[in-house]
């Protein structure tokens, strides 16, 4: 077998001076995306915008009220939240296929969509908005702790504590949940019916800016831990006795960052619904172009994962003017074809 290749040229750049460019690139592809739509806005207008409701600049206004209000109330709350949850579920992805080492690995792997899936589904078919407008992610975000709590069990029943059977107990639990969701879909009105499925398909069109501190702290905190840890993520690849031998308490961290890996899956679910693909497939290009060292793989992961997302969303909302086509229809397609490219690519290497 030959040994796999790391000598693309982004492996040799330097960390620090590739962050910022992808940070930046990230920008100004944020821009974009506010800009295309069914109304299409100059970024001249997008930026002018957004620097007068930030107090950057004092020159006069020069766009109508409606364009502002589309900018600053509709289109950047939705491209923000696209690169939270892009970045958020890439981040994920990332640290299951290293603590599970399962290069299979990614944010629905354990049941949590499902349970955000199920909290959703009672919400909108069964309670109604008891909570008004946050009723619906609330109900996600329990329902995503409630699977993260249900594998815990099960693995602790069965006594599953390495990693192949704790995915065993994901994806059980996944199955039981999602049985349950759609027996409340069942039983729920089915001329509401419609809503549960654009939900679960994915989509961003309900961000607004008094829900966005919640995903974007959750991803802060959850993802700076990650990268604190990356030294233990990259022992933990090596197996569990070689990382034991390395001073990783194999099973603590494990439990840890599926806790940690559940909040964040949950937090973006609960505010996106299911957007599948990401966490699998953005881990695996950055590991083809950096190699397989966390301290970079997750940085990384996360800007390449919000970088997918917006772009993602604006091909969904120009694609099918102006209706606005479910952002989890294009990951999918997407992810899959790039995976089957991929596999074709590696295919005498493992993931």
């Amino acid at each position: 077998m030959k040994p796999e290749k790391k000598t693309t040229l982004i492996a040799h750049v330097p960390l620090p001076v590739l962050l910022p460019a992808l940070a930046i690139l990230l920008i100004l592809l944020m821009g974009t995306a506010i800009g295309v739509g069914s109304v299409s806005i100059s970024q001249s207008t997008v930026w002018g915008v957004i620097a007068h409701k930030l107090s950057l600049s004092s020159d006069a206004v020069v766009w109508s009220m409606g364009r502002e209000n589309i900018i600053w109330a509709v289109r950047l709350p939705r491209v923000i939240l696209a690169a939270i949850v892009g970045a958020a579920l890439a981040v994920v992805g990332a640290a299951l296929q290293s603590v599970t080492r399962n290069p299979l690995a990614d944010p629905h792997l354990l049941g949590i969509s499902s349970g955000a899936a199920l909290g959703a589904i009672i919400a909108l078919l069964h309670t109604g908005m008891v909570l008004g407008v946050v009723t619906v992610p609330v109900f996600a975000f329990l329902g995503a702790l409630l699977a993260m709590f249900l594998v815990l069990a099960v693995a602790n029943f069965s006594m599953a504590h390495n990693a192949g059977r704790l995915i065993l107990a994901g994806v059980a639990v996944a199955f039981i949940l999602t049985a349950l969701g759609n027996l409340f879909i069942f039983m729920g009105d089915h001329r509401a019916s419609h809503t549960v499925i654009f939900w679960m398909l994915g989509g961003l069109g309900l961000a607004q800016w008094g829900q966005l501190w919640f995903p974007f702290a959750t991803l802060l905190l959850g993802a700076g831990y990650l990268i604190h840890k990356a030294r233990y993520l990259n022992a933990m690849t090596l197996g569990d006795e070689t990382a034991s031998t390395l001073g990783v308490p194999v099973r603590r961290f494990r439990l840890m960052v599926i806790i940690v890996c559940a909040l964040l899956t949950g937090a973006a679910v609960a505010f996106s619904g299911v957007i599948g693909f990401v966490g699998l497939m953005v881990p695996h290009i950055v590991r083809l172009l950096v190699g397989g060292d966390y301290r970079k793989v997750l940085p990384l992961s996360a800007l390449l994962g919000a970088l997918f997302l917006v772009s993602a969303d604006i091909i969904a909302r120009i694609i099918m003017p102006p209706e606005d086509m479910p952002i989890g229809i294009l990951t999918g397609l997407a992810g899959g074809i790039a995976f089957v490219f991929l596999m074709r690519q590696r295919r005498n290497v493992s993931l």
